[in-house]
């Protein structure tokens, strides 16, 4: 073993420990900063994006319906329930997002035309109902086409779903003579 060999293996330890010790000093100079900051620090924001309502439609209230549906199909109520209480909180989360569209209160249109089926669901969900189910489910879809006409976005069609869609939406065609 030459003498560079050596140096070079006795300089190993030490870079391995500086190391250590710089990323031991990072952590507490980022612990220390957030105490410091105190309880009243609010975390950073990572971005000001905020998805539209089509992003969120899209993203978590059409998957839920579709959801609600699937489980009642498939005898799962206790999925049913929970994906109700999911859609629930999606459309509320809608609202805080968005609280108006077209000078309209998006969280009171939200309230007045969901109220009543997911009332109506949940009370067919906890009795294992499937007539009331069939019932509420398609009062609730209604409902969500009763809005997206209110909104002036009548051509996105919620539909109930049948076993061989892979989707609960349909699409209002139009002529394009």
């Amino acid at each position: 073993m030459t003498r560079m060999e050596a140096k070079s293996r006795r300089r190993r330890p030490v870079a391995a420990i500086a190391m250590g010790a710089a990323a031991i000093l990072a952590i507490s100079l980022a612990v220390l900063r957030s105490v410091a900051a105190g309880p009243q620090a609010s975390p950073p924001q990572a971005t000001g994006y905020l998805p539209s309502i089509s992003d969120l439609m899209i993203a978590t209230v059409q998957p839920r319906h579709e959801r609600i549906w699937r489980a009642w199909q498939d005898g799962n109520w206790e999925f049913a329930a929970y994906e109700l209480g999911n859609l629930r909180g999606a459309f509320n989360r809608l609202g805080q997002a968005h609280p108006t569209e077209h000078d309209i209160s998006l969280t009171d249109m939200i309230a007045s035309v969901t109220e009543q089926p997911f009332k109506d669901l949940g009370t067919a969900i906890r009795s294992k109902d499937d007539t009331a189910f069939a019932k509420a489910y398609a009062d609730l879809t209604d409902a969500c086409n009763s809005c997206h006409q209110a909104l002036n976005h009548g051509v996105v069609e919620i539909r109930v779903p049948n076993r061989t869609s892979a989707s609960d939406l349909g699409v209002n065609s139009t002529s394009r003579d």
